[in-house]
């Protein structure tokens, strides 16, 4: 014991063990001009870290160790410059040229924005992630032509392989992305974050999203797959992050205004400040959107804040502040069957449900930077949210009754901290890098459910004020633990193993009634108290591996397991159209990925290609069941439950090329084609006879979207076509049912044009989505914001102008 002991001091204290440091200042030029290059970047192999140049193109490098480092050197329009240099007095000072050339390398995740529609992947070292031999990728908002206002998803994650689509609303409130066979309902199977931090409802117990962060506000967007189940915890999704911008660098007040107007009386704007002033760098903005939406009866409001504050004292420490929030309200016009929606897409069948929503979110952060290779970074975050759904739930091919509506409410409170350690050492004359963190969380969501009024109007108040058909509180605590060590065998040759281990408490204290009806009347009721609690560890692992037989080219291949929660608010909602297990089991399962990534005829095609399978047991889905209620009445119903196991296998591949790179040094026309296809099947392996051998639901077998992107000088544009075949949407392959909250999705394909020219300070911007103004739906439901299919929107368009101060 004391050996182990003294060994790890040993081992702490040489990690934090003084070095010589040196410090690198410069500046980046044109090399045909001489002209400072004010939109250069520089990251550096070996630590992972990324500096920017000011306006004039001066950058300055604090805190590297005495070695030898590789400069990689990116700018919009130029050759990305690689510099090795080695580090060996305490100050450097250097000059960079860099020439004006049409080359992209395939691993870079910064290129020249006309090169590219805006998609590339995470490196292997990001300053407090390791994403080496794993399947990621960004999406970089500055590079995309698309109605970034309505956070139009088809556009903005046009380069994302094998993502299927909810469409909601038309306005961009909620975003419903899910891959690989995953419900896509509120992008509940990613581990959803900004900056970060959690901004999902209750990362353990209910991962829905009902806050989406503005697109105009973003600086990217990063996804790990499955992958990412070991540094960001359960969900067989992976990881989605949104980036936000920080503040300009070059001037203390920079001002940015957007507004855009749309079909239906659509209107957003968009404004933000920022600035460095001193060593506090800040960033703000305020967006509020409304319209009446493409049915009667869903017109909404939508009100978003956000500001940041960064403080370096010294060279050292970054200190950050930020805080976050949201409200909207919005009508719902319920959903559609079968019938109805062949008939007109576009009706309502429900004009008196409402849905609320308000999201506080906030977060500290801390990051100390011992030495140019071990870094530490702490993170507080914290949420205040709720959201009220308020109308009649009945199944939609029975008219409204006109009675009393029901109410859903629930509250949600959560705080935690994030603290991960970095350091990065040399292997065999390679830099390797481990990387480990804690994760504290504690949450409580509250869900009520009861009678509301009987009006049309939005009285989120219960009657009586005791709700009176459920009543539940969900506490919830986890601990978690993870460790990566990415090892550089060789330049060309990587393994990165891990594990995570995880503590989580979950539990339920309240009551429901259960109610007999005979027409409107009451004829049996029961008021009964229900408690639980479900302690348990989880422990996962992984394995990557990654070999580049050149700088352009990634083969690599990746094993991690995964975990999720059962969602216990589910348990506590009382739904006519559904009966759910409340001995409902959490899902467990694997990821695994063989890709290749990277660039071909000098980086002028660019692929992205991979084999996946994903094993997913105690799936929970839905089947048909035959109850017997309390007065001897068989009844056949709707049963949430786990269904059984399922293993869902797929290709995903884009692929990407500038055309007039093979035919021209042009380097003010572009025309990029992209294709992105992902043929994906999926099967249930057990689960009775009336699951086993079904196809899992929610799969596309095709889902394809190809287009191109053209520019010249400062006129942009983009036409994108996409298709996705007809699929199931429940686990019992119903092609119809009555009530239209299960059947069959049908194919569509959809036309998406949009068009940007910038001219001095002003953007001017516009497009037509759905241009062909196809009649289709994504998705059917048994609650909100239905029941039954909830049509997606017809042909739309947009303009937009865009002021920089």
């Amino acid at each position: 014991m004391k050996e182990t002991v003294l060994l790890l001091i040993y081992i702490s204290l040489s990690l934090v063990a003084f070095s010589q440091e040196g410090r690198v200042e410069g500046f980046i030029v044109d090399k045909s001009n001489g002209e400072p290059v004010s939109t250069a970047e520089i990251f550096i192999d070996e630590t992972g870290e990324t500096f920017e140049v000011n306006d004039k193109g001066i950058f300055v490098i604090p805190l590297l160790e005495y070695g030898d480092y590789v400069f990689q050197v990116f700018a919009s329009g130029y050759s990305t410059l690689t510099y090795p240099i080695k580090i060996n007095s305490d100050f450097i000072e250097m000059k960079l040229e860099l020439e004006k050339l049409n080359i992209q390398l395939g691993t870079a995740t910064v290129t020249d924005e006309k090169n590219n529609i805006g998609v590339g992947k995470l490196r292997n070292v990001e300053e407090f992630g390791l994403y080496g031999g794993k399947k990621s990728e960004v999406i970089r908002i500055e590079s995309i032509v698309a109605n970034v206002a309505t956070n139009n998803p088809r556009e903005i994650f046009k380069g994302i392989s094998g993502l299927n689509i909810h469409e909601n609303d038309g306005a961009g409130l909620q975003l419903s992305i899910g891959g690989r066979g995953l419900d896509p309902n509120r992008t509940a199977n990613f581990n959803t974050r900004q900056n970060g931090y959690d901004i999902s409802a209750d990362a353990l117990g209910y991962p829905e999203s009902y806050y989406t962060p503005p697109v105009q506000a973003l600086k990217k967007i990063e996804i790990v797959r499955g992958a990412a189940s070991l540094q960001y915890g359960p969900q067989f999704g992976g990881l989605l992050n949104f980036v936000f911008k920080e503040g300009r660098t070059d001037k203390p007040f920079h001002f940015t205004h957007e507004s855009t107007y749309g079909s239906n009386h659509f209107f957003n704007t968009f404004n933000s400040v920022d600035g460095q002033v001193g060593k506090l760098n800040y960033y703000s903005f305020f967006q509020f959107k409304r319209g009446e939406g493409y049915r009667p009866f869903s017109d909404f409001k939508q009100k978003t804040g956000f500001v940041k504050l960064k403080f370096a004292p010294n060279e050292k420490w970054k200190i950050s502040g930020e805080y976050t929030h949201m409200d909207y309200i919005s009508r719902q016009p319920g959903g559609l069957q079968d019938f109805d929606f062949e008939n007109d897409p576009f009706q309502s069948l429900r004009e008196r449900n409402w849905f609320k929503v308000g999201w506080d979110l906030a977060a500290l952060d801390f990051t100390y930077y011992m030495n140019s290779k071990t870094r530490i970074n702490s993170r507080a975050f914290l949420l205040s949210a709720g959201r009220s759904a308020l109308g009649e739930l009945a199944p939609i091919n029975r008219p409204d009754p006109v009675r009393e509506r029901d109410l859903i409410s629930g509250q949600y409170f959560n705080f935690g901290n994030e603290t991960r350690f970095v350091r990065q050492y040399e292997l065999k004359e390679n830099t390797s890098t481990f990387i480990t963190g804690i994760r504290y969380y504690q949450g409580r969501a509250d869900n009520d459910q009861g009678f509301a009024s009987d009006g049309s109007e939005d009285d989120f108040e219960f009657i009586p004020e005791e709700p009176n058909i459920s009543s539940y509180r969900f506490p919830s605590r986890n601990f978690s633990f993870f460790a990566e060590n990415l090892f550089m065998l060789s330049p060309q040759w990587s393994i990165t193993p891990g594990i995570r281990l995880e503590w989580i408490r979950t539990s339920s204290d309240g009551y429901f009634y259960n109610r007999i009806y005979s027409g409107d009347e009451i004829v049996f009721e029961e008021k009964i108290p229900d408690a639980g609690e479900n302690k348990r560890w989880v422990f996962l692992s992984g394995l990557g591996v990654s070999y580049k037989p050149k700088d352009e080219l990634e083969i690599y291949a990746n094993f991690s397991q995964n975990y999720r929660p059962i969602n216990f608010t589910d348990l506590s909602v009382v739904n006519p159209n559904i009966i759910v297990d409340s001995l409902m089991q959490d899902e467990k399962g694997f990821n695994f990925d063989l890709g290749m990534r990277g660039g071909f005829f000098d980086g002028k095609l660019r692929v992205d290609m991979t084999l996946f399978a994903l094993r997913y047991n105690n799936r929970i889905g839905v089947k048909d069941i035959v109850v017997q209620n309390e007065i001897g009445v068989n009844q056949l119903v709707d049963y949430r439950t786990n269904i059984g196991d399922a293993l869902i296998v797929g290709w995903e591949s884009y692929l990407e090329s500038d055309v007039v790179e093979f035919f021209s040094d042009d380097s003010d026309f572009a025309c990029v084609v992209f294709s992105n296809l992902a043929i994906i099947s999926g099967k249930y392996l057990n689960g009775g006879t009336d699951i086993k051998g079904n196809n899992v639901e929610l799969i596309p077998p095709v889902n394809w979207k190809t287009g191109f992107t053209f520019s010249w000088k400062n006129l942009k544009s983009s036409f994108q076509y996409s298709h996705v075949s007809r699929h199931f949407s429940d686990a019992t392959n119903a092609e119809f049912v009555a009530n239209a909250t299960r059947g069959i999705i049908p194919a569509y394909s959809i036309v998406d044009f949009s068009v940007s020219y910038k001219w001095k300070m002003l953007t001017f911007s516009g497009g037509i989505n759905n241009l062909t103004d196809e009649h289709y739906f994504t998705r059917r439901t048994a609650s909100y914001p239905g029941p039954g299919i909830i049509p997606a929107q017809g042909r739309n368009y947009y303009v937009s102008l865009k002021m920089d101060w």
